[in-house]
């Protein structure tokens, strides 16, 4: 079934804001400004950037006001009709502290992650929440695996191997940022986090999903809730002393907020890198929710791959890696688990195929069999 346009529009816009999404946070990683201590250095500052994604995540909930209080004013019912805003709405918002903390604490590692390693390791390596989910599901949901999912998982864990080497291999480990150690140590943060947003989405599916919450209201909440404790830790994180490579900053602590904003002032290209994150956020956000609602979940996931290969090219195109071929038999593996866990392309095509296989061949004995009928006729004498 063709999409229509506007189901076009929500795919590409879900692709195109995940994208930038990625690439702003790496941009900004990136550019180099003077600190509140007069030394240029890297914008080294997770913490805040990831303050900035929940800011982003916010916004959704004032979109969720502003569409519900204008289909209210109609009179007409229309906002219990409406995709985007129907659903339950008298819950408790305090239901969706627990997965705020969790998306709060998996997000800070992967931004503390995405400093040390490549962006579309990045993207690639959080394809491992499958892996975590599913093991949580059966552990906590009673919830069974086929034989098709474990091969799913199993593809996916090749995957991140040959994505994980790949990253050792392409590093030179002379002079650039992505010393080895770096490397790795980025990687690992990214899978750790994997595990943590694991945790939130089992949490999401045993205790919010039954409330019918609607998803771009339930997506505010938490960004406001993440936005709101995040920032009041970033002034204990302000004198916690830590060690490389987690002190690139003014005053080699946690977080330094002072330096981070002394550098946003200093380079206008940081404003504008985390105004990108914030809006595309907030867009993909909305679009994602759009893409589940008007096309499927399975075709989110899709998308969410078409994004991974963005980040991957974009960052090849921008020299921020090198390209490794090992890479691309990493995506290969990561994305052929995806859709064989999902159930979708794989072997929807495998069924398709052999479909087409059996009737090619059922016409074919069909016709043999009437050759042979007709045959037997000729070869009779005339009476």
């Amino acid at each position: 079934m063709a999409w229509s346009q506007k189901q076009f529009i929500f795919a590409l816009t879900m692709v195109v804001t995940g994208s930038i999404n990625t690439l702003s946070t790496k941009w900004a990683d990136n550019i180099e400004s003077e600190g509140s201590d007069g030394q240029v250095r890297r914008f080294v500052h997770p913490f805040v950037q990831a303050c900035a994604m929940f800011l982003g995540e916010f916004l959704c909930l004032l979109a969720f006001k502003a569409v519900y209080y204008h289909l209210r004013r109609k009179n007409n019912g229309s906002e219990d009709r409406h995709d985007l805003v129907q659903g339950n709405r008298e819950f408790s918002p305090f239901i969706l502290f627990v997965p705020a903390m969790c998306d709060m604490l998996a997000t800070s590692i992967m931004y503390v992650g995405l400093n040390l390693t490549y962006p579309s390791s990045f993207q690639l390596l959080r394809g491992s929440v499958i892996i975590f989910v599913a093991i949580l599901s059966v552990a906590f949901l009673n919830r069974t695996l086929v034989k098709r999912e474990w091969f799913g998982i199993a593809f996916i864990m090749v995957g991140l191997v040959i994505v994980g080497m790949s990253d050792v291999l392409s590093n030179d480990n002379t002079g650039s940022q992505y010393t080895r150690n770096n490397v790795i140590t980025g990687d690992l943060l990214i899978i750790l986090a994997q595990i943590i947003t694991a945790v939130q989405m089992v949490y999401e599916e045993y205790y919010v999903t039954a409330l019918n919450i609607p998803a771009l209201q339930a997506v505010g909440w938490e960004g406001f809730f993440g936005f709101s404790v995040l920032g009041a830790l970033l002034l204990p994180m302000y004198f916690i002393h830590v060690m490389y490579p987690f002190n690139s900053n003014a005053h080699g602590v946690l977080e330094d907020l002072p330096d981070a904003l002394a550098q946003m002032a200093n380079n206008y290209q940081l404003i504008i890198a985390i105004s990108g994150m914030i809006v595309s956020i907030a867009f993909f956000n909305f679009a994602g929710i759009s893409v589940t609602k008007e096309i499927s979940a399975t075709t989110r996931m899709v998308l969410d791959s078409v994004r991974t290969l963005v980040v991957w090219v974009v960052s090849l195109l921008l020299v921020w890696q090198k390209f490794h071929y090992l890479q691309l038999i990493g995506f290969a593996g990561l994305l052929f688990g995806m859709c064989l866990y999902n159930d979708i392309i794989v072997l929807q095509t495998y069924r398709r195929v052999k479909i087409a296989l059996l009737l090619r061949i059922g016409r074919q004995s069909s016709d043999g069999m009437g050759e042979v009928i007709i045959n037997r006729q000729a070869d009779e004498p005339d009476r």
